[in-house]
């Protein structure tokens, strides 16, 4: 049973009265709060003249009226007469279920938690729908049964491309794919059925619409933004808006099935430098306002009810920390008076602050805190702060009164969910048609030498990655990097080889999926499916556009040489340089991160038995497609513009045209370091190199002929692994010694930030007579009782938290060593897969 926020016969504020003033229009002579008040800001600031904005250079936006409607402000007014300092500091404290229990809430009066990228009832990503509504019942019957003002919490969700978090929802393209469509009514819609997904399992509050403008395709971002021009956002913005939330009103809260939506990330995300994650935007104010001001506008004018500030900086001042950013242009011009909140922990990243103490993001604007793991200290240091008047009176009230306006306006209040529950509307076919039409109108056509449309009755191969529904979702499903999915995860999707042998076999044709393009009866065409695999930010950040992995190339060669033609389906969050590929294609596809919608790409590749097109191809390109692998920057209007293929390129069968042979100088020199690969695919990834030490501190270069030392030090071989030779043997003698991979220093603050995990396969050999270490630099972690647990010849795998290893003495700001074990006596022990990886509740701490 839904808990009951709000008993009238229990609660002086009842919902009864709200209701009567909605109605009637009462409080008519109430003063709007809407616009900042007027207090003396603390002096300490970290503005300076190149990060200041200038109000009068911004355009014009305003929040509806029906945000702050006289029954609404009044309404909160008396809510907020009754309540005490503790709750006033609560309502802007946001946790993460992964580090708060509901009874929690029985004693500290948060105002809202969240559901992370990794975090999911019981720590289980493969969680079933009815375990997130319980969750979030939970919670909210903990809030209910705490004593003093009944404020419902607001619940929070990163829902990007659809609810992709939980099993069994649809998942829509990502955001470069629906850029590609140019359809703001799909991007509506989409963001209708989004809503109720979220809605059914018990969610209030989305972290999106993201309306970011990528500049520099090297973020690992770069998908969730919708475009390089901001005309898409523009003409996107709102639309998402009122799909998840529906237009505002003063008369009653948002409908059932909507959900509060919150534009992200406030301002220039992606602009930064170097398409550094979290990094800084150098650049002027009026750039600034041409390209990265966005649709926020435009989901402000919408009534978007909250903005998430970016970690991001302008002119290295963080963006979480600019009141002039925060306050002077958002209050001002743009006329929002919904909440801030901030993003993950970002508070840490100012100067002088904490996760767990930050004055200065509250005064410059900040209305609520994320802080998943932090939230206890911070909850008491702001308490303390608004004690002392170092967080003034008048600015705490400010920013409570927003919290509460968008809970009001979300329904919050209100005694009934009749949507949740509902978990039939989780895929439902209709979401699933929906998402089928995104993935047929995002789809890009490049290249065309007659090959396509396929006649539904031909024999067709397919090839590579066209089984795998996880890899055609991209980052953030499920899992934050969307790692570790397979198709049993998605029941009600459907793989692009499912969507194209469903295609051929009801026109009369056969379909025959071999995924290393192997045939014993030659094809009439084959579809070699391929593309990035999934990753988010930090590990989506890279420093060239080139696709690497060299298995697509031989696949395609082999077949154009057995005279089979060809046609390659690109899986990408992003533009990349693909010209090999291109060129061994008779058809080249763009087709984004599709999502679990693969029959979308056979609707528009499989045409029927004579031939003739079914759908035409619809897209247009959002990024410019890169002529080189460099990656610079590369931005339809920037001086020099010189893509491969145009902003808006997009070949259809009404009119097509064909693509001569391009360069395949990808105008790289050299390999490119890698700052979170270091041991892959039984190689080691440039720039790190394998070293040994033996106990007495002879360092030598880790080879195959690297036998022990005279004092018996350690040994390395190649062996199998996942494939063979992908592993290496080490063999410490009975001196003990240490193994560790070496290179440069790199930072890899950000990553710990991120709270990204070292992690590495193992297979222990002979069990450790002494104590056995992991190392990152001079971290230090005691891993011997793992060691000794695992069963001899069994691979296991070690996550181990960054954050620990920090703590344990690493300097995550220069790391030239990010991986080793040291052994003080005998040990054998195969390691591969040595890499940074997202912490999806299975990363540790080792106690020793």
């Amino acid at each position: 049973m839904t808990p009951r926020f709000l008993n009238p016969r229990r609660n002086a504020v009842s919902i009864m009265a709200l209701s009567f003033a909605l109605a009637a229009g009462a409080c008519a002579t109430t003063t709007s709060q809407s616009t900042p008040i007027n207090y003396v800001k603390p002096s300490d600031t970290i503005v300076t003249d190149a990060s200041r904005a200038h109000p009068d250079l911004w355009p014009h936006a305003a929040s509806p009226a029906a945000m702050t409607d006289a029954a609404t402000e009044a309404f909160v007014t008396e809510l907020m007469a009754k309540m005490t300092l503790e709750e006033k500091v609560g309502q802007t404290i946001q946790a993460d279920i992964a580090s708060i229990k509901p009874e929690d809430l029985l004693t500290y009066p948060l105002g809202s938690i969240l559901a992370g990228g990794n975090s999911s009832p019981g720590g289980d990503e493969r969680a079933s729908a009815q375990k997130w509504v319980e969750l979030a019942q939970a919670f909210r019957a903990a809030v209910a049964q705490r004593p003093g003002a009944k404020i419902p919490m607001i619940y929070g969700i990163d829902a990007v491309h659809g609810h992709n978090n939980v099993v069994g929802a649809t998942i829509f393209p990502h955001n470069s794919g629906l850029g590609a469509m140019r359809d703001p009514d799909l991007i509506r819609r989409i963001g209708a059925a989004t809503a109720l997904e979220v809605a059914v399992t018990g969610a209030d509050w989305t972290f999106g619409p993201t309306l970011a403008v990528p500049q520099d395709d090297r973020w690992g971002r770069a998908y969730e933004g919708y475009g390089e021009n901001p005309e898409i956002a523009q003409s996107y913005a709102g639309p998402m808006t009122l799909g998840l939330q529906g237009a505002l009103s003063a008369d009653h809260p948002l409908a059932p099935g909507h959900i509060a939506g919150s534009a992200k990330h406030f301002l220039a995300d992606g602009g930064t430098t170097g398409g550094h994650d979290q990094g800084d935007f150098a650049g002027s104010e009026q750039e600034m306002i041409r390209t990265h001001l966005s649709g926020y506008p435009q989901a402000i004018d919408a009534g978007v009810l909250s903005i998430m500030a970016s970690f991001s900086s302008w002119n290295g001042v963080k963006h979480s920390g600019n009141e002039t950013i925060l306050t002077d242009v958002l209050r001002g011009p743009l006329g929002f008076d919904g909440f801030v909140v901030s993003d993950w922990n970002a508070q840490g990243q100012l100067p002088g602050c904490s996760n767990e103490s930050c004055a200065l993001a509250f005064n410059a604007g900040i209305d609520m805190f994320m802080a998943p793991d932090s939230w206890k200290p911070l909850y008491q240091n702001t308490l303390a702060q608004a004690r002392s008047g170092e967080i003034p009176m008048a600015r705490l009230d400010e920013a409570v009164r927003r919290i509460l306006r968008v809970k009001v306006k979300t329904g919050l209040f209100t005694d009934t969910r009749p949507v949740e529950g509902h978990l039939n509307e989780l895929g439902s076919p209709a979401h699933r048609a929906l998402a089928r039409e995104a993935v047929r109108k995002s789809l890009v056509l490049l290249k065309n030498d007659g090959v396509l449309p396929i006649r539904s009755g031909a024999r067709v191969l397919v090839a590579g990655h066209a089984d795998d529904i996880g890899q055609a979702s991209g980052g953030w499903t499920l899992t934050w990097q969307g790692t570790g999915n397979t198709n049993a995860d998605f029941r009600n999707g459907q793989s692009i080889w499912s969507g194209i042998q469903e295609a051929v076999v009801a026109g009369g044709g056969q379909a025959t999926f071999s995924p290393d393009g192997a045939f014993a009866q030659k094809p009439d065409v084959a579809i070699v499916v391929f593309g990035e695999t999934p990753y988010a930010e930090f590990q989506g950040d890279v420093d060239t556009l080139d696709f690497l992995p060299t298995e697509p190339l031989e696949t395609l060669k082999r077949l154009k040489a057995a005279g089979i033609p060809t046609v390659s389906v690109f899986l990408a969050g992003r533009p990349m340089w693909t010209n090999p590929e291109i060129n061994a294609s008779d058809a080249f596809v763009a087709a984004w991160l599709p999502g679990t919608e693969g029959g979308g790409v056979a609707d528009v590749l499989v045409g029927d038995a004579a031939g003739k097109p079914r759908t035409d191809f619809n897209g247009k390109l959002s990024f410019s497609w890169p002529k080189t692998a460099k990656g610079e920057p590369l931005n339809v209007g920037q001086p020099g513009y010189d893509p491969q293929f145009a902003y808006g390129y997009g070949l259809t069968y009404a009119q097509g045209g064909r693509v001569g042979a391009l360069s395949e100088d990808s105008g790289v020199a050299g390999e490119i370091g890698s700052v979170d690969r270091y041991f892959v695919d039984g190689r080691f990834v440039a720039p790190w190199s394998l070293m040994l030490r033996d106990a007495g501190g002879e360092f030598r270069l880790g080879t195959e002929s690297s036998g022990a030392s005279p004092r018996g030090g350690v040994s390395v071989r190649s062996t199998d692994g996942a494939a063979q030779e992908s592993a290496r043997a080490l063999t410490f003698g009975a001196g003990g010694g240490h193994a560790l991979i070496v290179a440069k220093p790199v930072d890899l603050v950000r990553q710990a930030n991120g709270e990204m995990a070292l992690v590495f396969r193992y297979r222990v050999d002979a069990k450790p007579s002494g104590p056995v270490l992991l190392t990152l630099g001079e971290g230090r972690v005691d891993v011997t009782a793992l060691f000794n647990a695992a069963p001899v010849g069994e691979w296991r795998t070690l996550k181990v938290r960054l954050s620990c290893l920090r703590d344990a003495g690493a300097d995550l700001a220069a790391v030239d060593q990010p991986w080793g074990l040291s052994a003080a006596g005998g040990f054998g022990v195969t390691v591969e897969d040595i890499r940074l990886g997202s912490n999806e509740g299975d990363a540790i701490c080792p106690a020793g």
